[in-house]
C-alpha cells in the first residue's frame, strides 16, 4: 500500500518510496510496478500525476483525480508558482547558499521518446540551495585522507529532467547514491559503511494552490527509513525543519 498523505475529492498525494517509477518509462522496459498503476488500484479510481519524481527519489508526489484538476495543476507548474523543497546528501562542502543557473538539454530516458522531432536545445534551469549541515569523516574514500559531505536544502525554480541531480554534478557536489551523475566510490562507501545504497534525494515539501478552491495547500513527507537513519547517525536531524527529520 502506498502511504497517502493527503486526499480530498479533487487531489491525492502519496509519500513515494525510492525505487518506484511514477509511470511506464524507457528507464526500465521490464518494470511492471508504477506509482500511477499502484495508486489507481489502491483507491479504485483513475489518477493523473501532476509532476514527477525520479525513480530513486522519495517524498511528496501529487496526483489529480480528474483531467480538469490535472490541467489546473499543470498551469501552476508551467507558471513556476509551485514551491518544492528537497533535501540531499552531497559530496564535499558547497558554499552556505547559492543559485545554480545552468541550462539543461532534454534527454531520451523519461518515456517521452519522440524520435528525431525531440527538441534537444538546452532549456533554462535554475536551482537555489542552502547548506544545512556538514560532516568530515576520518576515512579516505577517494584521494584525500578524510571525506566531507553536506546536507543541502534544494528549491528548484524550474522542473527540468533530472534537474537537481544534474545541477549538483555541475557544481562538483554530486548527490550520494546517484549512479548516473554521482561518483561510484562515494556511492559504494555509503552503501557499505552506512548500509544506505539509495539515492539520497527526497522531496520534503510541495506547496501549491488548490486547483478547486484556490487556497494554499502544503504537503509534507518527512524522511523515513534508511535516509532518516543516516541523517540521525550523522547528527543532522536538528538541521531539518521541525517534524521532517522523520523516524528510523
Amino acid at each position: 500500500m502506498l502511504p497517502i498523505i493527503y486526499r480530498d475529492e479533487h487531489l491525492i498525494a502519496i509519500h513515494k518510496p525510492p525505487g518506484l517509477l511514477v509511470h511506464r518509462s524507457l528507464v526500465d522496459r521490464h518494470e511492471t510496478r508504477f506509482a500511477v498503476q499502484l495508486l489507481r488500484d489502491q483507491i479504485g479510481q483513475w489518477v493523473y500525476p501532476a509532476h514527477r519524481l525520479d525513480r530513486g527519489t522519495s517524498g511528496v508526489l501529487l496526483f489529480a483525480l480528474s483531467s480538469d484538476m490535472a490541467r489546473e495543476l499543470g498551469r501552476q507548474f508551467e507558471a513556476q508558482t509551485v514551491h518544492k523543497t528537497y533535501v540531499a546528501v552531497v559530496r564535499g562542502n558547497p558554499e552556505e547558499a547559492g543559485v545554480i543557473d545552468h541550462a539543461l538539454s532534454r534527454q531520451f530516458d523519461d518515456g517521452e521518446w519522440q524520435g528525431e522531432r525531440m527538441n534537444r536545445e538546452p532549456q533554462a534551469a535554475l536551482t537555489r540551495y542552502r547548506r544545512l549541515a556538514t560532516v568530515e569523516l576520518p576515512l579516505a574514500v577517494d584521494r584525500y585522507p578524510s571525506s566531507r559531505y553536506a546536507l543541502l536544502e534544494l528549491e528548484p525554480a524550474t522542473g527540468r529532467q533530472h534537474q537537481l541531480r544534474r545541477h549538483l554534478k555541475h557544481i562538483a557536489h554530486p548527490i550520494i547514491g546517484d549512479a548516473t551523475y554521482g561518483k561510484g566510490k562515494h556511492n559504494r562507501f555509503f552503501a557499505q559503511h552506512f548500509a544506505c545504497p539509495r539515492l539520497l534525494l527526497a522531496c520534503l515539501r510541495l506547496e501549491v494552490r488548490h486547483p478547486a478552491s484556490g487556497a494554499p495547500l502544503l504537503l509534507e513527507a518527512p524522511l523515513e527509513g534508511d535516509f532518516a537513519r543516516l541523517v540521525a547517525e550523522l547528527g543532522w536531524a536538528q538541521a531539518l525543519p521541525a517534524g521532517l527529520a522523520g523516524q528510523t
